[in-house]
């Protein structure tokens, strides 16, 4: 079983790959701007090469970036702490230099890293499993946009998902993804109908558990206005552990 300390500290080797840094540039006190490079084993959302990205654990922020903007960045960073660089007054002015590149800022992730103690939730309705194969069957599906990709990835495949269940009908999924061979990323969709009755916390729990009985790590992402996403993790033994923010084509 894995402790917290050792959780974190794999996860900012993750992060050192994807922000093209140090594990000891998470810790430092000033910002650090780094160029933009596709090294492998990063995680892969986008099949374009990262422009800007974002990183705060925290503390600072680490940025990765085209070195066309290094300057403009190191001035617009300056002696700011790095998580207040997320504020909307700072995202807007770095937007409009993103704009000059034919860029736009994207998504920002808030994340969760998972708290190591096995709870097994009460269960009062059934459950079923669903493997990689059973999975390909419910793609295309809306109202599980969140629990599993839009269609198969090989880049980051969805290997196992948890449904609660009424007959044939399923009431809530909590499904995840292997975006590294390490860490898989849990997500949630509850049918409205069914929720605030605890399906989804339940199917998370259910879910973390058993990604740690198979030596992954689970971790959780929601945006920041959801805040039924967020009181699920928090339920679920996950705790905020990082904010990133990316670009996309302008």
């Amino acid at each position: 079983m894995y402790r917290e300390k050792q959780i974190m500290e794999e996860w900012k080797k993750q992060l050192a790959v994807e922000f093209n840094c140090t594990t000891e540039d998470f810790c430092k006190e000033e910002n650090v701007i780094t160029v933009a490079k596709d090294n492998p084993g990063r995680r892969i959302y986008t099949r374009q090469r990262s422009f800007f990205s974002m990183v705060t654990l925290g503390s600072n922020a680490v940025i990765s970036a085209d070195e066309r903007i290094h300057e403009w960045l190191r001035q617009w960073s300056g002696e700011k702490k790095g998580f207040w660089l997320f504020e909307h007054h700072h995202l807007m002015e770095l937007e409009g230099e993103l704009q000059k590149y034919g860029k736009r800022l994207w998504q920002s992730h808030h994340m969760f890293l998972p708290k190591t103690e096995i709870c097994e939730p009460r269960i009062d309705f059934e459950i079923k499993w669903f493997g990689e194969e059973a999975i390909m069957k419910l793609y295309g599906r809306e109202e599980f946009s969140n629990a599993l990709c839009e269609k198969y990835i090989p880049e980051r495949p969805d290997v196992l998902a948890v449904g609660a269940m009424e007959g044939d009908t399923i009431l809530g999924l909590a499904g995840c993804s292997a975006d590294t061979k390490l860490f898989w990323q849990i997500g949630i969709d509850v049918l409205p109908k069914y929720r605030g009755q605890g399906i989804g916390t339940k199917l998370v729990q259910i879910l973390k558990n058993e990604v740690f009985r198979r030596g992954a790590i689970p971790f959780y992402g929601t945006s920041l206005s959801n805040l039924y996403s967020w009181n699920i993790a928090f339920h679920c033994g996950f705790y905020p552990a990082w904010v990133e923010i990316e670009t996309a084509e302008g």
